[in-house]
């Protein structure tokens, strides 16, 4: 029922894309849409309860509160049940901010929100290994915007980390690079 995957062109490769991701959006928005929230959340209690590896999630993450963390307003909606993107890992925006390179968005393109917890913690756990190798940067999350303190104060990013052993869900600031963390990037 979701029809076939989007067909994969010489571009997409050049532009460093890897692949083609199967993705779920849990929930609704009110709008038709999938809640990029709630699909986050599951992803992240599900890989918690599934992989018993050693996790550590930021305090400032709180996927019950909506003045906490949210897809950022100029993210496109996320469909409802299955669907297909590509895929493209980040390393190639390892020396951008999430702040400027939100600026740079395609029509087409955007950063990863739930897709990028979904690909590191339940379908494609090798990803983790490539990052503890160093074979991938950790990921900045660019499309979920984070308010460490809850008043609205909108002005991090997530980031999902795999290290020492350890998967890892954190924040950093849109405005700051971090050179361990690449920002990939998603096309519908």
């Amino acid at each position: 029922m979701i029809g076939e995957p989007p067909s994969w062109t010489e571009n997409d490769r050049q532009d460093g894309f890897m692949g083609i991701g199967l993705f779920y959006g849990f929930g609704e928005d009110g709008k038709g849409n999938s809640d990029p929230v709630l699909s986050g959340r599951l992803v992240w209690e599900y890989a918690l309860r599934l992989w018993r590896v050693k996790t550590w999630q930021c305090e400032y993450i709180d996927f019950t509160k909506s003045d906490n963390i949210r897809l950022r307003p100029e993210a496109p909606p996320r469909p409802r049940g299955f669907y297909f993107a590509k895929f493209q890992p980040g390393e190639k925006y390892q020396s951008l901010t999430v702040s400027r390179l939100r600026k740079r968005f395609l029509v087409n393109q955007t950063g990863c929100g739930p897709e990028g917890i979904q690909l590191l913690a339940v379908t494609n756990t090798h990803l983790r290994k490539m990052m503890e190798e160093k074979k991938i940067p950790f990921s900045a999350l660019a499309d979920y915007d984070v308010a460490p303190y809850g008043f609205n104060d909108f002005f991090d990013a997530a980031q999902i980390f795999f290290s020492n052993g350890v998967l890892g869900l954190g924040i950093g600031n849109l405005d700051r690079n971090y050179p361990l963390f690449g920002i990939p990037t998603l096309r519908f």
